[in-house]
């Protein structure tokens, strides 16, 4: 049997790298086993593995744990790269936490997949030419962004394929909750990181046509027909704990006397008590209150109803069912940036709170990545905007939310800005409330695959619609 595969480990003086090493060199395909004392994120780690690497095909293991092969693993990797003509391939996997052992599927991957935390899981096996080709394309030494770049390389040339198989076992460290990982990409001391992996992708968006210059469509902002000036748009389903927080927080604004606005209250149909809180403010002139009957509706075709709402205003500001803003000057706030920064969309800056409006790390989470240079390429890499989120009523009646319960504002942001500027407010004005009953704070691994599949057949589309738009130009 020919030995056609050279491996490469993070470089560890730990008794599970050994047994890792060992696992191995047991195996009969494995030519040479490789360690790598820098950062595997490091270009300079990528070059190191492109310079070492002889063998047809080249593995990398990402991890600082053990690992351990099932019977017959690289055989099927080999087998399936060259069935598929893949560049790499990538499977699914077990997850060894303590004594207990879970399955750890992985999704496949697409052309929209830009997100640098894609999870290939821990076993990256390659065409060694294919490292090779795409070292020779990278012209920049990153610290963090190597292994990204790599891959985004890599794409460019061949396909990146899931074996829909469980093909080996390793260590999980990062046993937190769902809803406790999902703000990483924004903490701050991550800001280095990010900066690097917004490098790498816009020039990967530049080498495949999808990057956008930063020119954009005037908003007119002078349509007449809209009584209100601005809507608070709050769907809400089955939240009797906090709706009532959120309309009485919407009620506090204070807005020049020049501007009228409203809050519009959709609700879905809850059946926790929900509808008697909301029934309670329709006293107050401000509470347009809308029942949606039993189809299917979801928080994009509840942002729907209330956007083509004849009482809906110029502008449609978001606030979550169990979210709060941060003082009584949001809407007025939200005003201003539309007419100042001339743009369809404005994306605030928000404070990530427990469920007693106390503050919790990660902090201010403002979003800095989002520039009026940069924002809308930058867009495709990230898995999320920003909150709240307003909209320009007329131009957002022409597009619409996808009726969707996951991933509804992150699509509208995608569309709205392949056209336009969307704009920023980057002091707090909004409370991200974090509670047990969050929607993504507990997902299990099948759940969040299949968020994180539909937001990158997101990316996927608007990407398509951007090549497509610069082809014609």
């Amino acid at each position: 049997m020919v030995k056609n595969i050279d491996c490469f480990i993070p470089y560890q003086t730990d008794k599970q790298v050994e047994q890792t090493v060992a696992n191995l060199r047991r195996e009969p395909l494995v030519n040479e086993v490789f360690f790598v004392k820098g950062d595997l994120r490091a270009t300079k780690s990528i070059r190191f593995i492109a310079e070492h690497a002889t063998a047809e095909y080249t593995l990398i293991y990402t991890k600082y744990t053990s690992l351990s092969l099932v019977l017959f693993a690289l055989e099927r990797m080999e087998c399936l790269i060259e069935d598929a003509g893949a560049a790499m391939v990538y499977s699914d996997h077990f997850n060894k936490v303590g004594d207990a052992v879970t399955q750890a599927p992985v999704i496949d991957y697409q052309l929209g997949s830009l997100r640098d935390d894609f999870d290939f899981g821990s076993v990256l096996f390659f065409r060694t030419s294919a490292i090779k080709e795409a070292v020779k394309r990278m012209d920049k030494d990153y610290q963090f962004a190597g292994l990204y770049d790599l891959r985004l390389k890599v794409s460019q040339k061949g396909a990146l394929e899931h074996i829909n198989e469980y093909l080996y076992y390793d260590v999980e460290l990062d046993t937190r909750k769902s809803g406790e990982k999902l703000f990483d990409y924004v903490d701050p001391k991550n800001r280095g990181v990010q900066i690097e992996m917004e490098q790498a992708v816009t020039q990967h968006l530049k080498d495949i046509n999808g990057y956008l210059e930063p020119t954009f469509k005037d908003v007119d902002m002078s349509p007449v027909g809209f009584e209100y000036e601005a809507s608070v748009v709050i769907p809400c389903k089955n939240r009797v704990r906090t709706i009532g927080d959120a309309i009485n927080s919407a009620l506090s604004q204070k807005v020049d006397p020049r501007y009228k606005y409203n809050v519009i209250v959709v609700d879905d149909n809850s059946e926790d008590g929900s509808v008697d809180v909301i029934k309670s403010f329709l006293g107050n002139d401000k509470v347009i209150y809308i029942a949606q009957d039993k189809s299917w509706h979801a928080i994009g075709g509840n942002w729907n109803v209330a956007l083509h709402h004849p009482k809906c205003g110029k502008f449609a500001i978001q606030l979550d069912s169990d979210d709060t803003y941060f003082d009584e000057k949001t809407v007025q706030r939200f005003i201003d940036a539309f007419h100042e920064q001339n743009c369809a969309m404005v994306v605030g800056t928000y404070r990530m709170t427990n469920f007693n409006g106390e503050l919790i790390p990660p902090g201010i989470i403002d979003h800095r990545e989002w520039t009026p240079e940069n924002g809308r390429n930058n867009a495709l890499r990230i898995n999320g905007l920003g909150a709240p989120r307003g909209f320009y009523t007329p131009m957002l009646r022409t597009i619409n939310f996808p009726t969707t319960k996951y991933g509804e504002d992150y699509a509208v942001g995608l569309r709205v800005s392949r056209e336009y500027q969307i704009g920023r407010i980057y002091d707090p004005v909004y409370n991200c409330r974090r509670w047990d009953d969050n929607s993504d704070a507990n997902c299990d691994v099948v759940a969040m695959n299949n968020n994180n599949f539909y937001k990158d057949r997101i990316r996927t589309w608007e990407l398509k619609a951007r090549i497509a738009m610069n082809n014609r130009r």
